[in-house]
């Protein structure tokens, strides 16, 4: 029989003893109490984290890709920070992946037996095809989860860097990871259900490695996200205002600029920086690897 009574996350949260007897008010009042311990923990794992946020930028750039692997409320929440790089930071579909026990349909149902199948595990890595460039991060707040253990230990022996986002200490992905990123939360204000504090600390973690990331990859310029894919009305103002913002043109010449380099930002502000050509823009991008603030560096502005 499973024993989960060692875990942090399985333990029973002493200060809400009686829940179902408190108020509404009482209730997200404990819970936003117990959220600040989130933060806290997270900074206890920062240099672990920078660490991540590094493979998966040399993952990224050296043709790789920043996979995450997970299951239950995990998966979702690597399935949300992978499918949000593609309009946010310009990434190829292909660059930031997410894999879910279960597969697809996961994402909206539960499918909770999906997390005990190793071998499946395996067999999903194998299926992407996993390449030793790739960078894995596994994400489970028990830490034990075998589909994800079985997955990373695949990872490992093929040669991947890998990172386990976990919120309990001395657990099994932490040991099979070459990074541990080991966010201790405390007991849940609901007994086990870690889709809460652990689940907020899982999210921010992962935030943090991709934003970084991206930033490491030449995504960003100043803090604009110079790669922003404008696929609605939106982020077309987003792209302009940027173009404004970063260079102190006006509105017209923002248009303008996007109009000349066929809607991309990041060539738009180079362009306008360096005062050269769409077709100089691009060439300075490819020659400083999309680092605007390098391809711009030298040239008058």
């Amino acid at each position: 029989m499973l024993n989960l009574s060692a875990l942090t996350t399985e333990s029973r949260n002493t200060s809400t003893n009686e829940l179902d007897s408190m108020s509404a008010f009482e209730i997200v009042s404990i819970m936003n109490r117990e959220d600040r311990n989130v933060p806290e923990a997270i900074g206890k794992v920062l240099p672990q984290i920078a660490r991540a946020a590094e493979l998966a930028a040399q993952a990224v750039m050296n043709g790789g890709r920043l996979i995450y692997v997970g299951a239950g409320t995990s998966g979702r929440l690597g399935t949300l920070d992978a499918v949000e790089c593609v309009p946010t930071f310009g990434t190829r579909e292909d660059q930031v992946i997410a894999i879910i026990a279960g597969g697809s349909n996961a994402f909206t149902h539960a499918v909770e037996g999906a997390e005990d199948d190793e071998a499946s595990g395996v067999q999903d890595m194998k299926n992407i095809p996993l390449q030793e460039k790739d960078f894995v991060v596994g994400i489970a707040a028990s830490g034990r989860t075998p589909y994800v253990c079985a997955a990373l230990k695949y990872a490992g022996s093929i040669g991947c860097h890998t990172a386990a986002v976990i919120c309990n200490s001395g657990s099994e992905m932490g040991r099979l990871a070459e990074i541990s990123i080991e966010a201790v939360v405390g007991p849940e204000i609901l007994t086990g259900s870690t889709r809460l504090k652990a689940g907020t600390a899982q999210k921010m973690i992962l935030n943090m490695i991709s934003t970084t990331a991206m930033v490491l990859c030449g995504k960003v310029y100043k803090n604009y996200m110079v790669d922003v894919v404008q696929t609605n009305e939106k982020l077309q103002i987003r792209a302009r205002n940027i173009v404004m913002q970063a260079t102190g043109v006006s509105e017209e010449s923002a248009e303008k600029a996007l109009q000349l380099t066929g809607g991309k930002t990041k060539t738009a502000v180079t362009m306008i920086l360096a005062n050269v050509s769409p077709e100089k823009a691009d060439e300075l991008l490819r020659e400083n690897m999309g680092h605007v603030r390098k391809a711009i560096s030298g040239m008058e502005v």
